[in-house]
């Protein structure tokens, strides 16, 4: 059997293992839990990859961005390693093939959002699969105290209970103690089990800097620090804003937001990877998964909303381990536009009654009703039906789906309904008239009754693969018929469904859950907190400040955060006020010469020096042809 240092060296071409990763790697191939605590860029993903490699079968992989597994599954396939994931938009019958690859095609590894681990089908099929490991990436998502919490994290145990007997390894960058702990009991993981390898980066240099024009500090900082960079702001008209005056002042800079088609993410991604422009002016959906070692900046233009989301795109920079520098920058008007972006958003009792009683409205769900019931659900139509604010709105629902008050399902498939508004005799002459729709309507009609009598739903996909038509094609003919008034189409632009867990009972179903409620907001409360006191905060290294809040302990300052400059420019400034204040009682008392001076003087003789000269070029002193110094009256 190929030993772990065999894999690295053959797929990764690595001599040696990097600190913790061998620990770690030997204590999952004893066939035990962990959870992995690595610092970003500290090689968490071969923690589970290497062993996975060495015993036979397949590791199932959680993680939570489509851009993270998309990555991991093209390197891994770059080093002839079988590896796929499984992608939102994915028909029925291609995913009936991937499971089936995964069970008989000898794959290495399947990678899988929670969301989908959801599903029947996948349940199933994984059962069947010969799963060799269990990975859990970004766990911090699992705790509803940590900073990126998705409910879908808390229901990836079933992989324990479908396969009870497998190794499970969670692994992060960023984890409280809190976190640590609600990872450990939802995956039950033994608390002897945790590997923990120091978060400190000793390449990056933190500055905080409170500056009142902070564009003009961002072009100084640039065009001293030409590196690629990536600059992370609040929103998508900041990006835009920050692209303009960059590019203006001959910065090459392009900007990346969630409003953004897929193609356009992928080819700027792509220009930023090799460069052809250097600066990434981005949202907080850019970065994860993000394979770019030779970030020299990562600089936050406005506040993060936690200390955990700040540390892991600080992380972003300077993977390859040379210097870089994390830069952030605020100003006082910082922090009111920190609460009214994040505290104003985040649920309240009140907010989340109203949203489950219009939620209640909008589906006609009777009090006493409406116990498992499913529907396909129109966020946006929703919040634009009763005036709600997306932003609280979506937030009320996910903690809705937190406490098991209801369940929102990512479907994979668009559930589109139509019925026809002209009589089936009208239909087939138009059919006659217009034979381009002929396959896709009687293809239709094979499949489902009901059409003429009322809207009925049905999967485009599986029309698709009937009637050998592609979906959009499908799509456009059918837009076409409704457009003539032929058939009222409703055609699903999201692919979520809403399932209610318990029956409608309005504040009797919302009471029980008021101090979760509660606790959710002074949890968001705390974590921003934090936030504002590490900028304010001047008296302790930058460094210590962030790994104590992730409780480490017994740590030495870094010597080039901001704090840590600043203390050594005061206690600079001392030593050269001491000096001086030496070198002025010697000269009052009588002229000397350079070498008389020199040894008289309680400091470095380099210090010494640079001080005369500094009096010299100010006239408070004067050297005199055989380098006698006096003092000017």
């Amino acid at each position: 059997m190929q030993t772990p240092e065999d894999i690295l060296q053959s797929y990764w071409g690595f001599s040696s293992f990097k600190p913790a990763q061998k620990q770690i790697i030997n204590h999952v191939l004893t066939g035990n839990n962990c959870l992995a605590l690595l610092p970003t860029g500290g090689g968490k993903s071969i923690c589970f990859q290497v062993p996975a490699l060495i015993k036979e079968g397949i590791c199932i992989v959680i993680s939570p961005l489509i851009a993270l597994m998309q990555d991991q599954v093209q390197n891994l396939n770059s080093k002839g390693i079988k590896s796929l994931m499984l992608k939102s938009g994915t028909s029925y019958k291609d995913l009936d093939t991937l499971l089936d690859n995964c069970i008989y095609g000898n794959y290495k590894f399947l990678y899988l959002s929670p969301e989908r681990l959801q599903q029947d089908l996948v349940q199933e099929r994984i059962a069947k699969m010969n799963v060799n490991l269990i990975a859990v990436d970004e766990a911090h998502c699992i705790s509803e105290w940590g900073h990126d919490f998705r409910p879908s994290y808390r229901r990836v145990s079933i992989l324990q209970e479908i396969h009870p007997n497998i190794p499970v390894i969670a692994l992060t960058a960023t984890a409280t103690q809190q976190v640590q702990k609600d990872i450990l009991k939802t995956l039950n993981i033994d608390s002897k089990n945790v590997f923990k390898y120091s978060f400190k980066r000793n390449n990056i240099q933190f500055l905080v800097k409170n500056e009142e024009d902070k564009t003009h500090q961002l072009l100084t900082f640039l065009k001293k620090n030409t590196g690629p960079s990536i600059i992370y702001v609040r929103n998508r008209k900041a990006t835009l804003q920050l692209k303009e005056t960059l590019q203006q002042n001959q910065i090459s800079a392009d900007a990346y937001h969630g409003g953004l088609e897929t193609s356009k993410k992928d080819q700027l991604l792509e220009n930023w990877l090799k460069e052809d422009f250097k600066v990434m002016i981005a949202t907080t959906a850019f970065g994860m998964g993000i394979d770019k070692e030779n970030v020299q900046n990562v600089i936050h233009f406005h506040l993060p909303e936690s200390l955990e989301s700040f540390f892991q795109e600080a992380g972003r920079a300077g993977r390859n381990g040379e210097n870089a520098t994390s830069l952030l920058l605020y100003n006082d008007h910082d922090f009111l536009l920190l609460e009214n972006q994040f505290l104003k958003h985040i649920p309240t009792i009140k907010s989340v009654k109203l949203v489950y009683k219009k939620l209640n409205s909008y589906f006609s769900i009777a009090y006493g009703e409406g116990e498992q019931t499913e529907h396909n659900f129109n966020f946006i139509d929703f919040c634009k039906n009763y005036q709600l604010p997306t932003a609280i709105t979506f937030n009320s629902l996910e903690l809705l789906d937190r406490v098991g008050i209801l369940k929102l399902t990512k479907e994979f498939s668009q559930k589109t309904s139509l019925q026809f508004l002209i009589s089936s005799k009208q239909v087939f002459y138009f059919l006659e008239r217009n034979p381009q729709y002929e396959q896709i309507l009687k293809t239709l009609f094979r499949l489902k009754g009901g059409f003429f009598e009322h809207k009925t739903s049905f999967s485009v996909e599986k029309l698709s693969e009937k009637s050998e038509v592609s979906p959009d094609i499908i799509k456009s003919r059918l837009e076409h018929l409704a457009k003539e008034k032929i058939i009222d189409l409703s055609i699903a632009n999201q692919d979520t469904s809403l399932v209610f867990l318990v029956p409608r009972e309005d504040d009797i179903t919302i009471n029980p859950i008021s101090k979760y409620i509660k606790q959710q907001y002074q949890l968001k409360e705390e974590k921003i907190k934090a936030v504002t006191s590490f900028v304010s905060s001047n008296d302790q290294c930058k460094v210590i400040q962030l790994l104590a809040y992730f409780g480490e302990s017994e740590l030495e300052e870094c010597g080039k955060c901001s704090v840590c400059l600043q203390r050594k420019k005061k206690q600079t400034k001392r030593v050269y006020n001491d000096i001086y204040q030496q070198i002025l009682a010697i000269l009052n008392q009588q002229d000397c010469n350079l070498k008389e001076i020199v040894p008289q003087i309680k400091a470095k003789e380099e210090d010494t020096i640079y001080i005369l000269r500094a009096m010299l070029d100010k006239k408070i002193i004067s050297i005199s042809s055989n380098n006698i110094i006096k003092l000017k009256k």
